[in-house]
């Protein structure tokens, strides 16, 4: 005899993903409507990770916002919400990059929606080749971001995924500006190595 179901059991999901504001831009999903005049960056929350919602990804987006624009990647990419966010502040070329095969056709389809550039590469961030460009916006685990500072050719730096309190140790780079939100750290690094 097979159980009873509650109708609209199969969209209840959507019910945990809500729209938020970062750096000046509308973050959110496909059923939420941004409000009239915002900068919208609308993330199919699906097979990727990364709604926008995550205080590490609103921290990264904060720290975007005070930057002047410039060429990005975006390394870790996920379902590509700060590569979007960041095209919708001004910046370019834009490249993103993650291991993960689906997180880059998901990051594919969510720059597609969105009406952005953003060229896509499958790159692991630890022993890729990584691209060239002026900043890095990498927010994924502690030790990876370490090591991918280590290896990196970038002027400048935004790292978040750790929790406030904890930092990226890493040769050659002095932090500039910092944020918090909800207890999640965000930093912002300058390359002392004279690249």
């Amino acid at each position: 005899m097979a159980e009873e179901v509650e109708p609209g059991w199969e969209d209840r999901w959507r019910e945990f993903h809500h729209a938020v504001r970062a750096g000046g831009l509308w973050v959110g999903p496909p059923w939420e409507v941004p409000g009239a005049g915002e900068r919208a960056v609308v993330i199919d929350p699906g097979r990727a990770f990364g709604t926008g919602a995550h205080p590490t990804t609103r921290a990264s987006i904060e720290l975007l916002a005070r930057r002047s624009p410039s060429s990005m990647v975006d390394a870790g990419c996920g379902s590509g919400v700060v590569a979007i966010a960041a095209a919708r502040l001004g910046f370019g070329p834009i490249v993103a990059i993650d291991a993960d095969p689906v997180a880059i056709e998901v990051t594919r389809e969510n720059a597609a929606r969105n009406g952005v550039v953003v060229e896509t590469r499958e790159v692991d961030v630890l022993s890729g080749e990584l691209p060239s460009a002026d900043l890095v916006v990498a927010n994924i685990e502690l030790r990876i971001v370490e090591a991918l500072l280590v290896r990196g050719e970038m002027r400048h730096a935004i790292t978040s995924g750790y929790l406030a309190g904890e930092a990226p140790v890493a040769p050659g780079w002095t932090q500039v500006d910092a944020v918090e939100v909800d207890g999640w750290a965000a930093h912002v690094f300058a390359s002392t190595r004279g690249l």
